[in-house]
């Protein structure tokens, strides 16, 4: 499987990083093909080659045919994209716009832009790829999520602004489709680097990292250290972008570049030139040729002899909580043949210093072993069944296309039964039975 490396020295922002992929060797007309299928009208879009400093790359535009008389644009900061010439570039930032300037169908009629609902009914019926579809909804779920947090709203009452324009979905739709036009490669990024300063949006004048950019960064345990320009240089939609798509932030290891690809910025930055490295390529180790997903987790340990099953049991629960992708204990025995319990924990590795600190104060460890281990997982999708008792929903695990895992989901079925008054077992039977029928 091909490798992406996003090297985020001078940060990322939407239009950046489809800049990146159109200098990988995404074809514009391909592009624009795919992001047709959302039935969006009112843009068109544009990509030159052109230097950022002593940098060639491609700075991706999307124009706006009618454009607000208020002028604001709905781009990243410095990266984004102009609708009218000279114009200099701005925030994709939430802030409100005047009422009746709404961007393009399906806007909200008071200037809010678009808000999640919206979004999410615009790309599940459009004709794009479910792969597209699902890793979309995800961005935007993300920003969603973010940004109800800092309202104090559930996520589905959340009014993108201008996230929720067309040039943002553009963005976002677009960077999902480039990865797809690439061969769907898995996304490895470096440590996320932003810049220092203030930022106006929706929420007033914040510090950087701004208000949904260091939320959605801090959602997926994402660590961001600030660098010396005195500008942003992470957008709320880059941040979505690097917290949905990419599997892991570390330096690059073992990656074989076959091409690289630069996407421009705007602004003329102070202390770098303001590009998006991407970087496509294979690993030295063999490949065999399997479609699988890949990741390295972290594997936290610790035997214990002195803790008692109320203990386990409790820090188990607060373990998963905290996300922890899975927490188990097996019987062992320990020095002078005690009896004992090794009390393993698998997680993501940005949450392994938080998950161990909590091994040690909710347990009777001394200290906690860490290694990293990788994974290969199938590709996985999610299909409703119907059986003779209800619909149940079916996790797939596919390797090269082929089915070779099928597991009902719990809750599902433990809801059909109860409503069927059938024991549990039939209903999974049904819903493999469903499946092998597909």
């Amino acid at each position: 499987m091909k490798t992406l490396y996003l090297d985020l020295f001078s940060g990322i922002s939407g239009d950046m990083f489809l800049g990146a992929l159109l200098d990988l060797g995404v074809e514009l007309p391909q592009l624009e093909r795919e992001l047709a299928k959302l039935g969006l009208a009112g843009y068109h879009l544009h990509a030159e080659r052109r230097h950022k400093g002593s940098i060639e790359g491609v700075k991706f535009d999307v124009h706006v045919e009618e454009e607000p008389p208020h002028g604001h644009r709905h781009g990243g900061p410095g990266h984004g994209h102009s609708h009218a010439a000279g114009h200099e570039a701005g925030h994709d930032h939430p802030h409100p716009h005047p009422p009746g300037h709404g961007h393009g169908p399906g806007a909200d009629p008071g200037g809010h832009g678009r808000n999640y609902a919206q979004i999410r009914e615009l790309i599940s019926r459009s004709g794009l790829s479910d792969w597209v579809k699902a890793r979309a909804l995800a961005v935007f779920h993300r920003i969603a999520v973010a940004e109800g947090k800092i309202h104090g709203l559930p996520p589905e009452e959340v009014h993108f602004h201008e996230v929720g324009a067309v040039d943002s979905i553009v963005d976002i739709v677009g960077a999902c489709i480039g990865l797809e036009l690439l061969g769907r490669p898995r996304v490895l990024a470096g440590p996320v680097v932003d810049g220092f300063g203030w930022v106006q949006c929706a929420h007033g004048r914040f510090p950087i990292p701004a208000p949904a950019t260091l939320a959605i960064l801090g959602a997926r345990g994402i660590p961001v250290s600030q660098c010396d320009e005195p500008h942003e240089l992470i957008t709320p939609t880059g941040a979505a972008l690097l917290a949905e798509l990419v599997e892991s932030f570390g330096p690059m290891r073992e990656l074989v570049a076959d091409r690289i690809g630069y996407g421009l910025g705007t602004r003329e930055n102070k202390t770098r030139p303001n590009v998006l490295r991407a970087i496509l390529g294979g690993s030295t180790a063999r490949d065999n040729s399997c479609d699988w997903e890949s990741d390295t987790v972290a594997v936290l340990e610790t035997n214990l002899d002195d803790v008692s099953p109320e203990v386990l049991g409790h820090f188990v629960e607060q373990a998963l909580a905290a996300g922890a992708l899975d927490v188990f204990h097996t019987p062992v025995q320990m020095k002078k043949n005690r009896p004992g319990v090794l009390l393993t924990v698998l997680c993501a590795e940005a949450d392994a210093d938080p998950l161990t600190a909590l091994m040690l104060r909710e347990t009777s460890a001394f200290g906690v072993r860490r290694t990293s281990a990788a994974r290969r997982k199938l590709q996985r999708e999610f299909v409703a069944v119907q059986t003779p008792f209800g619909e149940v929903a079916v996790k797939l695990g596919r390797l090269n296309g082929v089915v070779v895992q099928a597991a009902p989901e719990y809750e599902s079925c433990r809801k059909v039964a109860a409503a069927a008054e059938v024991p549990l077992k039939e209903v999974y039977a049904a819903a493999l039975k469903a499946v092998e029928l597909r």
